[in-house]
């Protein structure tokens, strides 16, 4: 059957390759998360049912392929946790019991993700920086959050920063001995522990 204008069986070139992008995504986080696979990018082609002819329509390389794993993860971190906040109503407590329990939900609903961007991440050379990246713009954006729902007089860059560095800092070691088993805790004392040391923080 002849092509036409890129469509094929009612779906556009662009949304075909959007699909296998999506896919490999997908595929990386079962294949990255899975301790008893090696994180290849065969394996994750073969996850994916895709050749490694897709892979490249997409990625340069594995490591563009983690990093964009990376980035997806943190972008839904951030968009829940602001959205909880907002659905929170005015009172500042509130908004902060409601994201910091945004992100431990999402954790529970996938604890996959937070073992990629936190734990595995670390052991990869080339996405350590990235993973600086990402933990310092939400460290930034935890100190925009705070200021909106705290009413906090108006602070250097420098306190902002050491502060909202100490609470994801803190919230990522939180996290990697929760998610390994080495800290046992329900998920309302992860809640607890991680508002009060934001308010401790912030307030």
């Amino acid at each position: 059957m002849a092509v036409q204008s890129g469509v094929y069986r009612g779906v556009s070139a662009a949304d075909r390759v959007a699909e296998r992008r999506t896919r490999l995504l997908e595929a990386a986080l079962a294949v990255w998360a899975d301790p008893d696979s090696r994180t290849t990018m065969t394996a994750i082609c073969t996850r994916a049912g895709l050749s490694e002819r897709y892979f490249y329509e997409s990625f340069a390389g594995l490591d563009a392929l983690l990093a964009a794993l990376m980035d997806q993860i943190a972008v839904e971190i951030e968009q829940n946790s602001l959205a909880a906040a907002e659905s929170a109503g005015e009172d500042p407590v509130a908004r902060v019991h409601a994201s910091v329990r945004a992100f431990v939900q999402l954790l529970l609903d996938d604890p996959r993700k937070g073992r990629v961007a936190i734990i595995e991440s670390v052991s990869v050379p080339e996405l350590r920086k990235r993973r600086t990246e990402l933990l310092r713009h939400l460290a930034h954006r935890s100190a925009i959050e705070a200021s909106a729902a705290l009413g906090l007089p108006k602070r250097s860059e420098h306190e902002d920063e050491t502060a909202g560095l100490l609470f994801i800092g803190g919230m990522a070691e939180l996290v990697t001995a929760w998610l390994d088993g080495s800290l046992e805790a329900t998920p309302d004392e992860i809640v607890e522990a991680a508002s009060r040391a934001f308010l401790g923080l912030y307030g």
